[in-house]
């Protein structure tokens, strides 16, 4: 099957690849000069593996986002969405922040050539050669990665792991333990107190061990800025924090720092370990290249080849002179109204 060489390739339908196919057509690039490029064109892990999680982000930074591209046709949806009605000052599950998504998709599918394909190889041969699983080559003159990210693993080998996927579904998590079992907790972010949370009050376990190497963070409010944007907790969870961790901790919680006596003396305690560490790039495996190291600032990797989203986030400080790895939609959107200009300018210069 031969295809002729698209202008730009997105690989990836979450919430970045969706930003990144708007605003290519936002700025003038030819819908039909733009392959697309996905297994499942599902949102990506926002609109499958996440749905149950509730989000950090307020509803009004999501609707921004619905309106940010003209090539969304947001405003044209014959539909109104739950999340519209919603409270814009809270936050919401991300199934909700996910339905107008899955809209979004399929218009920008409409305009855009689709590939319901795994990307399992690129190689720069005076164009970006794509190798696709059926070993057909989709070739590019420009490609965006937007592949997202994979929870960190700590892989203690004398303890089963129950994935973070599994974790953050309160109706899964509580098939995956009982309440006899002792649950390891690593980390101190949202995703970790969100699991504690469940732990404690949905599955009712016998005991959690929460193991962190920093003191829990919240976000701090001030008219035109957010201190702790990037890492401090938001929200219903922020709420829950405050009472239950920094109030009282229910008795069978126990936090200690996540040192190596410490995690050796009390990690036999437990019979499973939830690891909310961090997430780490999905790998693809590109000619050259045996990491994937990218310019924080402007997100390029090679002539032709970007990052974005939360596999290549933007470093960047705050007003504080705090160094945050800018990860949500909104701030996706915001990093791509400066990249763009800048790989298409880089392109024609």
């Amino acid at each position: 099957m031969n295809h002729p060489i698209f202008s730009w390739s997105v690989i990836g339908a979450g919430p970045a690849g969706i930003a990144a196919v708007g605003k290519l057509i936002d700025h003038g690039i030819d819908p039909k000069t733009i392959a697309w490029i996905d297994p499942e064109f599902k949102v990506g892990d926002f609109g499958t593996k996440w749905r149950n999680v509730s989000s950090n982000t307020r509803v009004k930074l999501f609707l921004k986002f619905y309106q940010a591209c003209q090539a969304f046709q947001f405003s044209s949806a014959p539909m109104r969405f739950a999340i519209q009605d919603s409270d814009p000052e809270e936050t919401c599950l991300i199934s909700l922040a996910a339905h107008p998504l899955q809209w979004i998709t399929q218009t920008l599918k409409q305009s855009v050539h689709s590939f319901h394909e795994k990307v399992v190889h690129l190689a720069f041969n005076q164009h970006w050669e794509i190798s696709i699983h059926n070993h057909t080559k989709i070739h590019a003159k420009n490609v965006i990665l937007a592949t997202g990210a994979e929870p960190k693993s700590l892989r203690f080998p004398e303890i089963k792991e129950i994935p973070l996927e599994t974790a953050l579904n309160p109706e899964k998590l509580s098939l995956a333990c009982n309440q006899q079992d002792g649950i390891a907790v690593f980390g101190s972010s949202h995703s970790a107190i969100i699991v504690i949370k469940t732990l404690l009050e949905n599955c009712n376990v016998k005991k959690v061990i929460n193991f962190y190497l920093e003191p829990l963070r919240y976000a701090v409010y001030f008219d035109d800025w957010i201190l702790f944007d990037d890492t401090g907790l938001k929200g219903k969870t922020a709420e829950w924090a405050r009472k239950h961790i920094d109030g009282t901790l229910p008795k069978n919680l126990e936090r200690i720092h996540s040192h190596p006596e410490n995690i050796k003396t009390l990690l036999p305690q437990c019979s499973h370990a939830i690891y909310a560490t961090g997430f780490e790039k999905r790998h693809i495996s590109v000619e050259g290249m045996k990491t994937l190291e990218y310019n924080n600032k402007n997100g390029m990797i090679a002539p032709g080849l970007f990052g974005l989203g939360i596999g290549f986030p933007e470093a960047r400080h705050d007003r504080q002179g705090n160094l945050e790895y800018r990860v949500g939609l909104w701030k996706f959107m915001e990093y791509l109204n400066q990249l763009m200009p800048v790989w298409i300018g880089n392109l024609s210069s």
